[in-house]
């Protein structure tokens, strides 16, 4: 009876960490970087886009930046926090441009600086600063601008609500429900071997 009643707790352990690390995953969100712009020159009306919607986002791990652009007209790359400063886009950490950038966040904490990969680009703030698991997204030279956002501001999901998502093509519900599957499965073998060894 004791090999049973340890049988019946490991596999409840191991049934139970699998189940959270799905339910981490789950709570993982993809960012489009600048919302409904695309990665590109902010506008003359709305230079600091990018340092704005930076701000309104609490970013975690496993959340992804997903920086949409045309390809032929311009790239991103990831550089070091001087860099991103004195706009010096030599020598990135990261170089992508296949208009499609997608750069999943694999720490905890810590700051990503990105830029255009184009010369003269970042001078004109096509550029942005991502903290994870701080307290925010504020530049000291940032903070000082007129065109800094209120400290109190809302989110602009408490403003508007949740932001609609278009159906995706890609295999994610898939998976899914392959995880469900899988975690049914396992459940009903655990179940017979318990149930039919008693």
């Amino acid at each position: 009876m004791a090999i049973h009643n340890n049988m019946f707790f490991f596999l409840s352990s191991l049934l139970f960490f699998t189940f959270l690390q799905i339910q981490t995953k789950v709570f993982s969100f993809q960012y489009k970087v600048g919302d409904l712009n695309a990665w590109s020159l902010p506008s003359s009306t709305n230079p600091q886009i990018y340092t704005k919607w930076s701000k309104l986002h609490n970013f975690t791990l496993g959340d992804s930046l997903l920086f949409l652009y045309p390809p032929s007209q311009d790239s991103l790359i990831q550089v070091s926090e001087q860099s991103y400063k004195s706009c010096n886009i030599k020598d990135p950490i990261l170089f992508i441009n296949n208009g499609n950038s997608l750069f999943n966040i694999t720490s905890s904490h810590g700051d990503f600086y990105f830029t255009s990969g184009v010369n003269g680009h970042c001078q004109k703030n096509q550029k942005i600063h991502i903290s994870v698991g701080g307290i925010g997204n504020v530049d000291v030279e940032e903070a000082n601008s007129p065109n800094s956002l209120p400290a109190n501001g809302p989110s602009y999901q408490a403003a508007f609500g949740n932001i609609p998502v278009a159906p995706s093509s890609s295999n994610s519900h898939h998976i899914t429900s392959t995880f469900h599957v899988f975690i049914i499965g396992f459940g009903s073998v655990i179940y017979a071997l318990l149930f039919g060894l008693m």
